[in-house]
């Protein structure tokens, strides 16, 4: 049985379904693409997929549910697209921690342009890891981002240039802490060598050689062979997602945040990139807390910037088949 409306004529198992396959362009750690999507007759469901967890540098999972959370937003952009408007039930199941989320009772007001238009982001937003040109970041597009992960549940702070050097400082030691622990640099080099398989971090998208910036980035154990150029991260503007608590739910919201914030800065020409090292260890993850004067719990920093016009973008990086993450033997006639 197809479930129609009288504003669509198409079946709602196709609009989830497509939903699942286009959240597959959302941002995660590594490229790790932590998710699987269960289509059902009436609604969608979300789960962690544990096996492409990083069982040393995220033991805890939260980015693994901070990636989810954006594939989570991706998927709801897409249904709004569409014209469909879920109710999302969040980590539904105390008994079933896996199940992040459901989306169902889904309501049908007609497609929502903004929605379009930040589907059409998805699929073009990249993660720039060279310098960014010397350009100024207009303070109304930082405004823009700010509030649209706000509306998301989680919240981010602007780092003045004493916060920042702060952070230079941190990120500086959790690379120096990563570099000299085994299996943070195993599980690092497995992600980094994962050419065919859909997942990774291939080398076009890994700086040939560490750019000279006051904010180091990781140190990705081997050089890739994107050309960096001369530039420096002067112009950047840094910023920290952060939530009132730090549990699953503030995790999925945060990433849900960083969709909305980077679809953003996509739209408005802005480039984005993460930095998650310095919340993988506990120690400059403690850093942050003070940096938030202890009024929050770090999720992520982000650098914001203006890639240079000069130099085309890097490659985007690989995704894992559909029917690998997305199953819909419940409503296709197969047996799952």
């Amino acid at each position: 049985m197809s479930h129609e409306t009288p504003a669509t004529d198409r079946p709602l198992t196709t609009a989830l379904a497509e939903a699942a396959a286009m959240a597959g362009h959302a941002p995660s750690v590594h490229n790790t693409q932590p998710w699987s999507w269960r289509v059902l007759p009436d609604a969608l469901e979300l789960r962690m997929a544990r096996a492409r967890q990083l069982s040393a540098s995220d033991p805890e999972g939260r980015l693994l549910a901070l990636s989810c959370g954006a594939a989570l937003h991706h998927a709801r952009l897409a249904l709004a697209a569409e014209g469909w408007v879920p109710v999302v039930e969040r980590l539904p199941d105390a008994g079933d921690p896996e199940l992040l989320a459901r989306l169902t009772s889904m309501r049908h007001p007609g497609a929502d342009p903004q929605a379009m238009h930040l589907v059409q982001c998805m699929q073009v937003r990249h993660t720039d890891r060279r310098p960014v040109s010397d350009e100024q970041v207009p303070t109304a597009a930082i405004g823009e981002i700010t509030r649209a992960a706000t509306a998301e549940g989680a919240r981010l702070q602007i780092l003045d240039s004493d916060q920042v050097m702060e952070l230079a400082a941190a990120a500086s030691h959790a690379g120096t802490v990563e570099a000299e622990d085994p299996q943070l640099r195993e599980e690092l080099a497995y992600w980094t060598s994962r050419a065919g398989t859909g997942t990774g971090l291939p080398p076009e998208v890994l700086p040939e050689q560490a750019p000279q910036t006051t904010v180091p980035g990781r140190d990705f154990g081997r050089a890739g062979s994107l050309p960096i150029g001369p530039g420096h991260d002067r112009a950047a503007v840094y910023a920290l997602l952060y939530g009132d608590e730090d549990e699953p739910d503030s995790w999925l919201r945060a990433g849900e945040a960083l969709s909305a914030a980077w679809l953003t800065a996509t739209r408005l020409g802005v480039s984005m990139v993460p930095l998650s090292g310095v919340v993988e260890v506990e120690g400059t993850r403690q850093t942050l807390r003070g940096v938030l004067a202890g009024m929050g719990h770090p999720f992520l920093v982000l650098r914001l910037g203006i890639a240079d016009p000069a130099t085309a973008g890097p490659a985007h990086t690989p995704r894992l088949p559909t029917e690998q993450v997305v199953d819909t033997s419940a409503v296709d006639g197969r047996q799952g």
